[in-house]
């Protein structure tokens, strides 16, 4: 009988869920983002990037950065840096962009090149978002 309650072994294998989606709740505002991305028509929105080069290394599709950046935004999350950080360690974040992990700089040259001339857009989005009901203005479900 130990006098403490123990962790387990790191070395233990475990069976846990294979599936990040086990990990996501219905209520996360994460699926709210991720539907909301999926309806837009990223083209006529003027994201280029949506029909990829063929004489350089497949880009990050547009609709998983802007994911990423709606989570920030969301989330007070404004350095790219911390963005790259939240994508190796926020379940609800691998959930959503699919284990994608850019750097930081394609998030910063993304929000630069995107949304640097339309610093508007994103509240305007989040606003469109809030009617809906999903999504308070802290990011949290209702």
């Amino acid at each position: 009988m130990h006098r403490f309650i123990d962790g387990e072994d790191r070395m233990q294998q475990t069976l846990l869920p294979n599936s990040l989606e086990d990990y996501v709740s219905e209520e996360n505002p994460v699926r709210v983002i991720e539907v909301f991305i999926d309806e837009l028509d990223l083209a006529a929105l003027g994201f280029a990037g949506m029909t990829p080069a063929a004489t350089r290394r497949p880009a990050y599709h547009p609709s998983t950065l802007l994911k990423i950046y709606l989570y920030g935004y969301l989330n007070r999350l404004q350095s790219s840096r911390r963005l790259e950080r939240e994508t190796q360690r926020k379940v609800e974040l691998m959930w959503l962009t699919g284990r994608l992990s850019p750097d930081f700089k394609t998030i910063a040259d993304f929000r630069k090149d995107k949304w640097g001339s339309h610093p508007g857009d994103v509240p305007s989005v989040h606003r469109s978002l809030s009617p809906a009901g999903p999504v308070r203005p802290d990011g949290c479900c209702h």
